[in-house]
C-alpha cells in the first residue's frame, strides 16, 4: 500500500504582502490557529448546554462566558510558556522573539494544563466555588480542543512519528535531509516508484487526535452525563490523558533538542504524564467519600 505524502499548506489564508516601520510582513491566517479557535468555539457550545442544565448551579450562561476566556487565556500563555520551559527554553533565550509565534506550534500540553488550572482556581475564587466543581465541569469540554489541535500539529507537518510498515504510514518530506528541495513534482514521481516507502512514519498527531480528541470525548463525556462525586471526572481525565501520552510516545520521535531522558526510550512527554496519571488515581480515590454536585436548572422565565 503507497504511504500518503504529506504536502499540506499549513497557511489557510494568506494576505498582501506590506511594509510596516520598514519590515515587509506577511499576515496569513494559520490551519492551526484556526484548530484552536474550533476547539474553543466546541467548548462554548457545549458548555451552555450544560450550564442551561444547571451543572454547575449559580452559575449563568455570562459567566460561563467569562470561564471559558480565563480558560482561553490559560490554554495559550500556559501552553506556550510549557513549552518553552519543558522542551527548548535554551532556544527561547537566544531568540526571544520567537515565543510569539505560536501559529509554528511549540505548545505544551502539560503547561496548557497547569494554565488552565490557574485560570479556573482564579475564577471559582472570584465566584466561590469549589476549585475542584469547576474543574470537574470544564474537563468534558476540553478533549475537542485537543484532538484538533492535534490535527493542526498534523496539517503543520510536525510531531511525526517512527518509521514504519504499517499501510497507513505517512511521509512526512520536512523530516527526511534526503528529500529536502525536492519539487511536490518530484516528490509526487518518486512516491509512485516507490522510492519514498521506506520514509513512511507513523502519523503520531493523528493517533492523539483519536486518543486524547475522539477517544476522550466519547468516555468523559459519557461518563460524566449525570452527576459524579467531587474529583471522579477530573480523576478519569487525568488517568486518560496520561496513559495515552504515555503509549503514543512510544511511536512518536521525540523532540531533537532532547531527544531521550533515559533507558533508550523515555521522553519528557512520558515523564510529565507520569505524575498526571498519579494525581488522576488520587483524585478517584478522593472521589469515593466526596459530595456529589447536583444539578439546578435555572427556573423558566416568565412569559
Amino acid at each position: 500500500m503507497t504511504p500518503y505524502l504529506h504536502q499540506i499548506d499549513p497557511i489557510a489564508i494568506q494576505f498582501p504582502e506590506f511594509q510596516l516601520f520598514g519590515m515587509s510582513l506577511h499576515p496569513a491566517v494559520h490551519w492551526y490557529g484556526i484548530m484552536y479557535l474550533l476547539g474553543f468555539g466546541i467548548a462554548w457550545w457545549l458548555g451552555r448546554r450544560r450550564i442551561r442544565a444547571g451543572r454547575l448551579p449559580g452559575v449563568d450562561e455570562a459567566g460561563f462566558g467569562d470561564l471559558l476566556f480565563y480558560g482561553m487565556l490559560g490554554v495559550i500563555l500556559g501552553g506556550r510558556l510549557g513549552y518553552i520551559l519543558f522542551y527548548d527554553l535554551p532556544a527561547y533565550i537566544a531568540q526571544p522573539l520567537q515565543v510569539f509565534k505560536i501559529w509554528e506550534g511549540g505548545m505544551s500540553f502539560h503547561g496548557g494544563l497547569l494554565g488552565v488550572c490557574i485560570a479556573v482556581w482564579l475564577w471559582a475564587r472570584q465566584r466561590k466555588l469549589h476549585f475542584f466543581d469547576v474543574i470537574d465541569f470544564v474537563a468534558p469540554l476540553v478533549p475537542p480542543g485537543l484532538g484538533l489541535g492535534r490535527l493542526g500539529n498534523f496539517i503543520n507537518g510536525e510531531l511525526w512519528g517512527k518509521y514504519t510498515e504499517a499501510g497507513w504510514g505517512v511521509v512526512f518530506p520536512q523530516a527526511e535531509s534526503a528529500l529536502a528541495g525536492l519539487a511536490p513534482a518530484q516528490l509526487q514521481a518518486q512516491l509512485a516508484s516507490g522510492a519514498l516507502d521506506r520514509y513512511a512514519r507513523h502519523p503520531s498527531p493523528l493517533y492523539q487526535a483519536l486518543l486524547e480528541g475522539l477517544a476522550m470525548f466519547v468516555v468523559l463525556w459519557w461518563y460524566s452525563r449525570r452527576p459524579r462525586p467531587r474529583y471522579a471526572v477530573a480523576g478519569v481525565f487525568a488517568v486518560l490523558y496520561g496513559v495515552f501520552r504515555f503509549a503514543v510516545e512510544f511511536v512518536r520521535v521525540p523532540d531533537a533538542q532532547l531527544g531521550y531522558l533515559a533507558f533508550g526510550w523515555l521522553t519528557m512527554g512520558q515523564l510529565l504524564s507520569l505524575p498526571l496519571v498519579a494525581v488522576g488515581l488520587l483524585w478517584l480515590w478522593l472521589s469515593r467519600r466526596s459530595p456529589t454536585l447536583q444539578p439546578q436548572p435555572a427556573p423558566a422565565a416568565k412569559a
